[in-house]
């Protein structure tokens, strides 16, 4: 992100560089070869179908290239306020799956699953609380311990943390 800004990170400047500087500006990023190519095709139909802005619904959004019912749905709804579905990431999958809330094989069954019985109302806030979450137990395992402990019910967090898989004797 920080190459992207220092290059200048806007629709048009980023459709007129070159596929190879902007390859170049990402190739820290998994999958950055397939990236470039989105990221390209997407700016071309940004500036073409919305003046260079976001499409306003999450459906639109993933008609881009390379932008999936998760990024949609977030963007969506800290952009625009609105929210017409759950962004669910690998995280949460395995996550919900663990702790028995869905029973799911994929991504987009699990945020079928969960809209299916969480309340609209909370669609927003779910990503909020859940991809920290998930990232800190699968690779900042210390940092969510130390949080677990300094909370206001420790052992209730650990045997949260145990649960989504995270081994905190071995830690």
């Amino acid at each position: 992100m920080r190459a992207l800004q220092r290059h200048g990170l806007t629709v048009r400047n980023i459709r007129d560089t070159s596929h190879e500087d902007l390859n170049g500006l990402i190739r820290k990023v998994g999958f950055h070869n397939n990236k470039t190519k989105y990221i390209k095709g997407a700016c071309e139909i940004l500036l073409e179908k919305y003046g260079g802005d976001i499409p306003p619904t999450a459906r639109e959004m993933m008609d881009l290239p390379g932008v999936g019912p998760k990024m949609a749905y977030i963007i969506e709804s800290e952009a625009f306020g609105t929210t017409s579905g759950i962004g669910v990431d690998t995280h949460m999958h395995r996550m919900f799956n663990d702790l028995g809330w869905v029973n799911s094989k994929n991504p987009e069954g699990t945020r079928e699953q969960l809209e299916g019985w969480l309340p609209r109302e909370k669609w927003a806030e779910v990503n909020v609380l859940w991809v920290g979450i998930g990232q800190e137990t699968q690779q900042q395992k210390e940092k969510a311990l130390k949080k677990a402990l300094a909370c206001s019910q420790p052992a209730e967090a650990l045997k949260l943390m145990r649960r989504l898989g995270l081994k905190v004797d071995k830690e």
